[in-house]
């Protein structure tokens, strides 16, 4: 048997997830890549990702792997793949994994990259993978409230309920809150882009930690109010989840 490693990379906006939902009719990217790789090994194997994003939610770089008795080379099966699969999920890298490599088990920490398009500017390009946010934002009280995320902390008022989670302790390792620009035409788009690296995710907390600060942005909250609401472990006490749209699966770390 061979455990074979992908990196993936998908536009989440037309599917429901990563992970196959029995007895739904949603479309899942787990489900379609599992059909392609069928067709083409001949045999029904299982893809096991880094983890799951949400309806809606886009991969840069999405890690996953399977066992397979063929002896199909990676080349072979990253041409075939990208050649079945639809244009919004491509297939970046095959290769040969150790035996005991498990996309999920042997992550050591995940970069999530949350994208808001602060302006009046509408683009069509820019609607399905960023937040359109109205309201001025004070990047620098985000930047600094940012801050206090950093390190081994209890993230419950970060986490959505219905989370299956043991313990709702996670480490950021990093965060930060900067502005970027996008430029396809003569306009020239503001982004900002939210960056949380962390050894692991409760359900919606990346979603989650964006709206809060985006509401620090806009002056719901005032300096200080972040510690705040992490120590209440109180969602309630948080912002509203972020929508789905702008959030991308970045890298995993290994």
């Amino acid at each position: 048997m061979s455990n074979i490693k992908l990196i993936i990379e998908y536009d989440g906006t037309n599917y429901a997830g990563w992970q196959v939902q029995n007895g739904s009719q949603k479309r899942t990217i787990q489900e379609i890549i599992e059909k392609a790789l069928q067709e083409i090994l001949q045999e029904k194997v299982k893809v096991t990702a880094s983890g799951r994003t949400d309806a809606g939610v886009h991969a840069l770089s999405q890690p996953a792997n399977f066992k397979t008795r063929s002896r199909l080379s990676p080349v072979k099966i990253k041409d075939a793949l990208n050649a079945l699969l639809p244009e919004d999920i491509a297939i970046k890298r095959v290769s040969r994994a150790d035996e005991d490599f498990n996309s999920c088990r042997s992550a050591k920490s995940k970069l999530y990259r949350y994208l808001i398009l602060n302006s009046r500017l509408k683009s069509a390009f820019l609607c399905r993978h960023s937040w359109r946010v109205l309201h001025p934002l004070n990047l620098k009280l985000m930047q600094s409230e940012a801050r206090v995320l950093r390190g081994r902390q209890d993230f419950k008022a970060f986490c959505a309920s219905g989370s299956s989670a043991k313990t709702t302790t996670r480490t950021i390792k990093k965060i930060s809150v900067k502005s970027i620009r996008y430029q396809l035409s003569a306009i020239s788009y503001p982004l900002i882009a939210i960056d949380i690296e962390s050894d692991g995710f409760l359900y919606n907390m990346a979603r989650n930690i964006a709206g809060t600060l985006v509401e620090i942005g806009r002056g719901r909250f005032k300096e200080g109010d972040l510690k705040k609401i992490l120590f209440s472990r109180d969602r309630r006490q948080a912002g509203p989840k972020a929508p789905s749209r702008g959030l991308f699966l970045a890298k995993v770390r290994y």
